[in-house]
């Protein structure tokens, strides 16, 4: 009785045990279910910042692109830049605050550095393009005076041509000629000027001074000579025709005289405006830089974290480990208990032997037998013998009033047999019938599993085609990204190809100066030829050949001039162009990066699909097995059916005979002695001792 107790004991023990492991575990596959929700959360608000990043470098090239559009005063470009700053402004406070709408928290701390130098280099060009789009009606309306002084200078070019022929045809005073010739000059510098204070650089506040200063000699010049001036040494022009085409220019130069006025004052903020879209073109690359870094910085962010899928993934092992040691546990547990088991088998089988040597008369059907009742297991056994051998000597006796029964009950158990067969009959019918519906199953379930895993095989081929399309789309980036780079490097030698024609420009204009003076020194030692007399003939060949010469050199600079003028548009076009190609790469990158999430879209779809009809066809798999079963299971069915029918005729025929079992029973059982019978026997003998 000891060791039961022990044993309870030591297994109350190790269910503790195994209870604490099953608890640990339960824990830790909570943990990890928490680890992995957390994980996909982060992974979800890390996706939208680096979607926020690839943005951002985007706007800011589209910025550079388009200050430097605004400035050549383009009314577009100020719309798409203002758009653009507001863009830009948009995704950088979003990283920096969050959005309550979508959930997104701020920015970690580990993204604060990178976050930091985007921000203070957007500073600059967020105050640059401040600047841009403040002077927006500025700088649109000196590009519309611009393009009416181009309309302009040429016909007083004209006008300022044909008064110098008339008068030179007129014989006009050699003074008058020159300071009306000095004007053809003026208008040409003027011209000049305004596209060099429009173009901006280094050379625009110089431009900007000489246009004044030319803009306002041409019109005291001009008025000289239609009113005289004396500060001035002009004397007013007299002959008709030639006042006529004065007021003719005086006419045409007065808006250009008014526009100017208007260049010059606006003339601060169009190189507030030019530096401000250089400082922009300067910082876009480092503004790229910055957003490409943010972006990076994003992209880390998981390998950061202390809890991320490695975490779960520990976890898992973790919970693997209890699992095991659980298994362990409850081995060892088994095979205690077993042991035990097997110590108490030996204890009982000893008892058993004990009880079966006392209970040996009782296989002779002697009922007189009483079992000796210990304090083992069998005690309760031999008591249990004890009331059984009581019950059975009463069973004898209704045996024997039973057997009587039993013969009259036999009668109507032999009818009910008849009908029971005859179920039977129709119940193998109905079996039959569903056996073969039932193999009908099985066969298009069998067609149904070989379809879905036909259908498994495509959506796995499909998951490979998507993973190398998403392969294609990131390499397409990739080589988008080195054409943009090597556009905007070609850009910048375009440029600088540029600010060398202008330099062209600059010593060509020079040269014509200098071919104009010697024009007209060249007329004036033309002039004192002439009156010199005689004197002076050989001397007036010479200057006529300076002349030419002169007019030779201004020719040749004013078709270098117009050469360079085509190269400068040929190399502004080709940088503009440069920059279109720029943003249409820009643009064609995004279209692949949405490319490459759709394809991952379509990679997870396609890998969702596959799971569903591996799923199916295990499933169906599973249900054509379960079908085969199942007609097994009814053909076997049909058989005990048969069983039963052929077993219910053998009842019918052999309930007939029980009736005579029944005779043979009470038979059989008159060899049982019971106490009764066993005193009879005992006063038998006395008596025949004593006869």
């Amino acid at each position: 009785m000891i060791a039961p107790s022990t044993d309870a004991m030591k297994s109350a023990g190790t269910g503790k045990q195994v209870g604490a492991l099953g608890v640990v575990l339960l824990a830790l596959i909570v943990l990890m279910a928490v680890n992995f929700a957390l994980v996909a959360r982060q992974n979800a608000f890390d996706k939208q910042y680096i979607e926020h990043a690839g943005e951002m470098r985007i706007l800011s090239q589209e910025i550079a692109k388009n200050s430097t559009e605004a400035v050549t005063g383009k009314a577009e470009a100020f719309r798409f830049l203002q758009e653009a700053r507001q863009a830009f402004e948009r995704h950088l406070d979003l990283l920096r605050a969050g959005d309550g709408a979508t959930g997104l928290p701020a920015s970690p701390p580990e993204a604060a550095a990178a976050l930091g130098r985007v921000r203070e280099t957007w500073s600059g060009v967020s105050g640059a393009a401040d600047v841009i789009i403040g002077r927006w009606d500025v700088i649109t309306t000196l590009h519309e005076i611009a393009g009416r002084f181009s309309e302009t200078i040429p016909r007083l070019q004209k006008v300022t041509d044909e008064l110098v022929d008339a008068m030179a045809a007129a014989d006009t005073s050699r003074e008058q000629l020159i300071l009306v010739s000095r004007q053809s000059l003026l208008l040409e510098r003027i011209v000049r000027n305004v596209n060099l204070v429009l173009r901006g650089g280094l050379e625009a506040v110089t431009a900007a001074d000489s246009f004044g200063r030319d803009t306002a000699l041409f019109g005291r010049v001009l008025n000289g000579l239609l009113e005289g001036s004396p500060a001035l040494g002009i004397t007013a022009v007299a002959e008709p025709a030639q006042r006529a085409r004065l007021e003719e220019l005086q006419t045409l130069f007065a808006p250009v005289s008014e526009s100017a006025g208007r260049i010059l004052e606006s003339s601060p903020e169009l190189f507030q405006v030019r530096d401000a879209a250089d400082r922009i073109f300067q910082n876009s690359g480092l503004l790229l830089d910055g957003a490409t870094d943010l972006e990076t910085v994003y992209e880390n962010l998981g390998a950061q974290r202390v809890i991320s899928a490695w975490t779960g993934f520990g976890i898992l092992a973790v919970a693997i480990l209890v699992l095991v040691l659980l298994a362990q546990r409850y081995v060892r547990d088994s095979r205690l208990r077993l042991q035990a088991s097997t110590e108490q088998n030996q204890r009982n089988q000893e008892a058993i032997l004990r009880l079966l040597d006392e209970m040996g008369d009782l296989a002779d059907g002697d009922l007189t037998v009483q079992a000796t009742v210990t304090e083992d297991f069998t005690g309760a056994i031999a008591d249990s013998v004890n009331y059984a051998v009581e019950q059975l000597r009463s069973l004898v006796s209704a045996i024997n009033s039973t057997a009587v029964q039993v013969a009259s009950a036999s009668q109507e158990t032999r009818t009910t047999a008849a009908n029971l067969a005859e179920a039977s009959r129709h119940q193998a019918k109905e079996i039959s019938a569903a056996t073969a519906t039932i193999n009908d199953m099985a066969v298009s379930i069998e067609g149904v599993s070989e379809n879905a895993s036909e259908s498994a095989q495509v959506s796995r081929r499909a998951v490979e085609i998507a993973n190398k399309g998403h392969q294609t789309v990131q390499n397409t980036i990739h080589g988008m990204d080195n054409i943009r780079e090597h556009i905007q490097e070609t850009a910048k030698r375009i440029k600088r190809l540029g600010e060398s024609s202008q330099e062209i420009g600059n010593i060509v204009s020079l040269i014509n100066d200098i071919a104009e003076q010697t024009n007209i020194l060249a007329l004036n030692a033309a002039i004192q030829a002439a009156t010199a007399g005689e004197a002076g003939r050989g001397f007036a060949v010479v200057a006529d050949e300076v002349q030419r010469l002169a007019e030779r050199s201004g020719n040749a600079t004013k078709q270098i001039e117009s050469l360079v003028k085509t190269i400068q548009t040929d190399t502004n076009e080709a940088v503009i162009s440069m920059e279109q190609s720029t943003t249409e790469v820009v643009g064609g990158a995004r279209l692949a990066e949405e490319a490459g999430v759709a394809l991952e879209e379509i990679d997870a779809v396609s890998k969702h699909l596959a799971e569903l009809i591996e799923s199916i066809s295990a499933a169906a798999r599973q249900q054509s097995t379960s079908a085969g079963q199942a007609s097994q299971t009814m053909k076997v069915i049909e058989e005990i059916t048969a069983q039963t029918l052929t077993g219910a005729n053998a009842t019918a025929e052999s309930i007939g005979k029980l009736a005579e079992l029944a005779g043979d029973l009470r038979n059989s059982v008159a060899d049982f002695r019971l106490p009764a019978e066993v005193g009879g026997e005992q006063e038998g003998e006395t008596l025949a001792a004593q006869a």
